[in-house]
């Protein structure tokens, strides 16, 4: 089909804040630079809100007012830069990203095998002008390599001539469109120099200046499938159909988008359970390990929740779906991923603006070089030679890569230590933080806290409670709900932030939340502790019954410990800020050796000891679950959440990591320090580079042939430097201290 007979306005979805969004498969995007073109063509539309390339994927992603710019106009200003659209889906995408691959890979075949071809011939040609080669016989040769050199200049060159063509057809430079006329005019001068009888040509320099270039962009493009594949393995886990269970008993099988929040689904044993929901009945095993990090199966029964993605073990299971299709944890987990793909760090709108401004700066360079060496006295054949290798070496492939390359292997290496990025600066940020505020529930302890006594399953202030509790996501409302097998929510429930829940029933208030919210006797509290030393007190009131106090008594992750006295060896400051008991806060503080300590804290107060600490200098990474302490992951310099703890849509997280254990936290920081080291030290390299090869090259001590292998060594060496991050993963506990705090002040 056709670009013009597709109807744009059907993929088009709705957005935020009343705009509308569409995402797009790009062809002809090769570097930094095409990204940036993109973006910025599109920016210039009315109405364009945001519009974002993932170089990885080859897929943008725009949100904008509908009422100002249409779809097509989008999709028409795509085709005037140059680039042809298809609707994103990933399995076509996959397929064109494959056939591309290949079509690489047969260039490369062929300019490798022409190009050694040639240097025999060329070889010979070198050997004989220092001997006695005949002028014939060398002309012989010459036209020799011309007849393999022009056709499969021809064929291997197409992935840069088309792209060069499309962008000065949309009145743009690239950075193939150099390649195309250092290639072009190192043919043709050959051509020239062979017709004229000259002893050198340079035949072999435009073929194996091709074959590095190729070199170059197939290992690009296998990196940049290996980083697809992350999230195609994602994607994987997402089924395409439901067994939806209809009033009758009757089980229907329906596409997933046609299951809505509500509705009755069957999982039948070894299937993937398609949707979030709680279980009615049955009972299972599920192999939870892409929430919980662990594939030990976990046992499910009614009442509990399970997640899109994971796999059910022999029983068959009947949920009730609480998100379907779209607004899943596997489509939230998909969207982070994207989301941190395309978004840009500092270093990325650096490299983006040198890269912008390469064409203008290596056409003029090529061309003084080139008037230079005229008005030096120089021939204008040997004066276009160097000119042409110029303009070849100032490639700035290497640029390009320089951080996009670390950002993938980045990215990669943390989606396997369990955490995902939602901020493209992120990494930038983690690697700042000098001190870490953690929250204690459901951050330091694991989501799901354990009751201290045993309920009477059949006390309906305790059943009414349980209902009402399924309206919030703290963790003590997980456990009674748990506990009570309660399963339909109770109707107009207000939420008091920090505090509790509240709802009418039968005319009487009914209240769940913190003691204080539900009005208990300090006594009463005080007792209970005593009662219960270091637990956590869930209060219950109805109508004009007294408060009552259930204690839960909540499990340090398993490794928390552990990744506690890694972060203090390596210098971070480390404090709780909980609005648990003080009990219970003091006696988590006392197992984990913590010593700066508060509890009872309100948001307000978390936000205001935040701000303490960013006034005085200091970097402040914020662990939280993302509810009660959304404020304070917002305003700190950056931020994790556990993903069990709350739906991710809520989360104002910059990162999110999976499972019971705590060293995600830890790893995310050590990589992000070893990854900006990397993107400085590839940012050095490719400056570095310049400095040294364009100069040399000018003064005319390079061939486009060295200048090729040059430019294309220097593209390797910031790929080999990004893949570094995959070494030396195995000692988690080395790492650098924190800058900017001593171990003195660690400890205080």
């Amino acid at each position: 089909m056709t670009v013009h007979q597709r109807d744009w306005q059907a993929f088009v979805t709705p957005g935020e804040d009343g705009a509308v969004h569409m995402d797009l498969a790009v062809d002809g995007i090769t570097c930094a630079a095409c990204m940036g073109e993109i973006e910025r063509g599109l920016k210039r539309l009315p109405g364009i809100r945001t519009a974002r390339v993932n170089l990885t994927s080859q897929r943008l992603a725009v949100d904008w007012s509908q009422d100002q710019t249409g779809a097509d106009e989008i999709v028409a200003e795509l085709e005037r830069l140059g680039y042809k659209a298809h609707p994103f889906d990933p399995a076509s995408q996959k397929e064109r990203q494959d056939k591309t691959g290949k079509q690489l890979l047969r260039c490369l075949a062929v300019a490798g095998f022409a190009g050694m071809n040639i240097m025999l011939l060329s070889v010979s040609v070198w050997s004989g002008n220092a001997t006695d080669i005949t002028p014939e016989t060398r002309d012989f040769f010459h036209w020799l390599s011309a007849l393999i050199a022009m056709p499969t200049v021809a064929y291997a060159g197409r992935p840069f001539f088309r792209s060069a063509f499309n962008a000065l057809a949309a009145g743009r430079l690239n950075m193939d469109v150099p390649i195309v006329i250092g290639v072009t005019l190192a043919v043709a001068l050959s051509v020239v120099q062979t017709i004229q009888h000259q002893h050198h040509a340079y035949f072999e320099s435009a073929v194996m200046l091709l074959f590095f270039l190729l070199v170059g962009r197939y290992l690009d493009h296998n990196m940049r499938g290996r980083t697809r594949s992350f999230a195609e393995n994602i994607a994987a886990l997402k089924a395409e159909v439901a067994a939806r269970i209809h009033p009758d008993g009757a089980v229907r099988e329906v596409p997933l988008s046609k299951i809505a929040a509500g509705d009755l689904v069957l999982v039948s044993g070894g299937e993937r359970v398609p949707v979030d929901g709680v279980v009615e009945t049955g009972v299972s095993e599920i192999d939870q390990s892409l929430v919980t990090g662990e594939s030990v199966l976990a046992p499910v029964a009614p009442g509990q929740r399970v997640y899109a993605g994971t796999l059910n073990g022999a029983g068959a299971l009947q949920v009730r779906v609480q998100a379907a299709s779209g607004a899943t944890l596997l489509d939230e987990v998909n969207r982070l991923l994207e989301a941190a793909s395309q978004a840009k760090s500092k270093y990325v709108r650096i490299a983006d603006r040198a890269a912008r401004l390469y064409a203008p700066l290596v056409h003029g360079a090529a061309a003084l070089t080139f008037l230079g060496w005229l008005l030096a006295g120089l021939d204008w054949q040997p004066a276009l030679i160097i000119s042409i290798s110029v303009l070849i070496i100032t490639c700035p492939c290497a640029l390009g890569l320089a951080v996009p390359a670390v950002q993938v292997v980045a990215s990669g290496q943390l989606f396997r230590c369990g955490v995902l990025l939602n901020s493209g600066d992120a990494i930038e940020r983690l690697s700042d933080i000098d001190t870490i505020l953690f929250d204690k529930t459901g951050t330091l302890t694991l989501t799901e806290p354990d009751l201290c006594s045993s309920i009477d399953p059949d006390d309906e202030t305790l059943v009414l409670a349980g209902r009402l509790a399924l309206a919030s996501r703290h963790p003590l409302s997980a456990a009674l709900v748990k506990v009570t097998g309660a399963l339909q929510p109770l109707p107009n429930v207000s939420e008091t932030s920090g505090a509790g829940l509240e709802t009418t029933v039968a005319g009487q208030r009914l209240r769940l939340g913190s003691p204080l919210f539900c009005e208990a006797s300090v006594d009463e509290i005080e007792a209970t502790l005593e009662a219960n030393p270091g637990a956590s007190l869930l209060a219950i009131r109805f109508g004009a019954e007294p408060a009552r106090l259930l204690a839960f008594r909540q499990r340090l992750r398993p490794d928390a410990r552990a990744v506690i006295d890694q972060l203090k060896a390596r210098g971070y400051a480390l404090e709780i800020l909980s609005g648990d008991t003080r009990p219970a806060v003091a006696d988590c503080a006392a197992a984990l050796d913590i010593a700066q300590w508060q509890s009872g804290m309100k948001p307000a107060q978390k936000i205001a000891r935040l701000e303490e600490l960013q006034a005085s200098g200091r970097k402040v990474l914020m662990v939280g679950d993302g509810l009660n302490d959304a404020p304070a992951l917002a305003g700190a310099h950056v931020s994790l959440s556990p993903v069990s703890a709350v739906h991710l849509s809520q989360a104002a997280a910059d990162a999110v990591f999976l499972g019971d254990k705590l060293q995600p936290v830890a790893d995310a920081l050590r990589l992000s320090k070893r990854a900006r080291a990397a993107i400085e030290q590839n940012l050095w390299i490719s400056v570095v580079y310049n400095i040294v090869a364009v100069p040399i090259a000018v003064a005319g001590f390079v061939t486009p042939l060295m200048a090729a292998a040059a430019m294309s060594a220097s593209s390797l060496a910031v790929t080999a430097n990004a893949l570094k991050l995959r070494w030396g993963a195995g000692d988690r506990n080395s790492g650098t201290e924190a800058p900017g705090v001593s171990q003195q002040q660690a400890a205080e």
